[in-house]
C-alpha cells in the first residue's frame, strides 16, 4: 500500500523548522587570540618546559622566531585555527620538509601525544595572556615621577604661548585638582582635551563641549561661498554639514571647482604644539599646571 504523502503545508513547516535548527545550532569554537579559555597550569608548565628543549632554538623563547629562522607562533595560521593540538600535532610529528615562505625544513619530533598536547597548551597560553603590540613590559604598573619639571620656567612658558586662549583663573582654575594625576595632567594639556578625572576611565575618549567645532568656508570658482562644520579636508575633496542644512562634498580640482577652502580650527594651536614642544618646555608647564589647585 502506497504511503500517503505530507501535506504541502506540513512539507514546508518541517523544512522550515529543519533550517531554523541548523541556523541556531552552535558553530564550530574557534580560538583567535584572547578568547580562548584558561587551560591546566600543570599542563602549560610541562609544555613551558618541552618548548624550551624542543622549539625554542627555532621558534624563539617568546615565539616570534628565533636563532635557527623558525616562523613566528603568534602571527601562525595553524595555531589560530588548532583547538587542543590536533593541527600542531600533525607539524610536529611529521614535520614540514617544505615549509611555505622558504624558511627552513622543520624536522618530525618523536613526542608522545600528551607532549604535543602540553606543547599546544602553552602556546595557546602564551596567546591568550599576551599583550597588544606597544603595551609596557609584564609586570606590576609602575608609578612614573612626571613632575620633573621647573614650575617657574613653566609659567613663563605659559605666559609666552599660551595665555592668549588659556587663564590660570579662569578655564584652568584649579585644573590639578580635576586630573587624576600628574599623567592626566600632562596628556590633557598637551592635547587640549580635558583632563582624566580621579577614578575616571583613561582609555575614554575625553572631549570639552565648550570647545567650538572646526568650521570651513569654502569658495567655489563662481565666487559662492558656503560655510559649516567641516567633516573631511584633503588634497582632492572638502565635505562640510552646511550651516544652511545638509551634507556638502566638493571636488577641490574640477568644475566648479573650489577657489579657496579657509578652515577656522580652535585646536590649530595645540595641533601646531604637537610638532614644536621640547620635553623640557612639556614638564616645565606640566609642573607649573600642578599648582593650580
Amino acid at each position: 500500500m502506497a504511503r500517503p504523502a505530507m501535506p504541502t503545508f506540513l512539507c514546508w513547516t518541517v523544512a522550515l523548522g529543519a533550517t531554523l535548527a541548523l541556523a541556531q545550532a552552535p558553530a564550530p569554537a574557534t580560538f583567535p587570540d584572547q578568547q580562548r579559555p584558561a587551560g591546566d597550569p600543570a599542563v602549560i608548565a610541562h609544555g613551558r618546559q618541552l618548548y624550551a628543549v624542543n622549539c625554542k632554538a627555532c621558534h624563539g623563547g617568546d615565539l616570534r622566531g628565533g636563532d635557527l629562522g623558525g616562523p613566528n607562533l603568534l602571527r601562525s595560521q595553524v595555531v589560530m585555527s588548532d583547538q587542543h593540538g590536533e593541527a600542531i600535532s600533525q607539524v610536529v610529528l611529521k614535520g614540514r620538509p617544505d615549509p611555505q615562505g622558504g624558511g627552513p625544513p622543520m624536522p618530525a619530533f618523536p613526542l608522545s601525544t600528551a607532549d604535543v598536547h602540553a606543547i599546544a597548551e602553552y602556546i595557546h597560553g602564551v596567546l591568550r595572556d599576551k599583550q597588544r603590540q606597544g603595551a609596557p613590559p609584564p609586570g606590576e604598573r609602575q608609578a612614573l615621577n612626571v613632575l620633573v619639571g621647573n614650575a617657574g620656567a613653566g609659567r613663563r612658558y605659559f605666559k609666552a604661548h599660551c595665555a592668549g586662549c588659556h587663564s590660570p583663573g579662569g578655564d584652568l582654575r584649579g585644573i590639578a585638582t580635576r586630573a587624576a594625576d600628574a599623567g592626566a595632567l600632562q596628556d590633557a594639556w598637551v592635547a587640549g582635551r580635558p583632563p582624566v578625572a580621579p577614578g575616571g576611565n583613561p582609555y575614554a575618549i575625553h572631549t570639552d563641549p565648550k570647545t567650538p567645532p572646526t568650521t570651513v568656508t569654502v569658495t567655489l570658482g563662481d565666487g559662492t561661498r558656503v560655510h559649516g562644520r567641516l567633516q573631511r579636508v584633503d588634497d582632492f575633496i572638502v565635505s562640510l554639514y552646511a550651516d544652511s542644512g545638509g551634507y556638502l562634498s566638493f571636488i577641490r580640482d574640477g568644475r566648479p571647482g573650489v577657489r579657496a577652502v579657509d578652515i577656522d580650527d580652535p585646536m590649530a594651536a595645540h595641533r601646531h604644539l604637537l610638532g614644536a614642544l621640547t620635553d623640557p618646555d612639556m614638564h616645565d608647564v606640566t609642573a607649573y599646571l600642578a599648582t593650580l589647585k
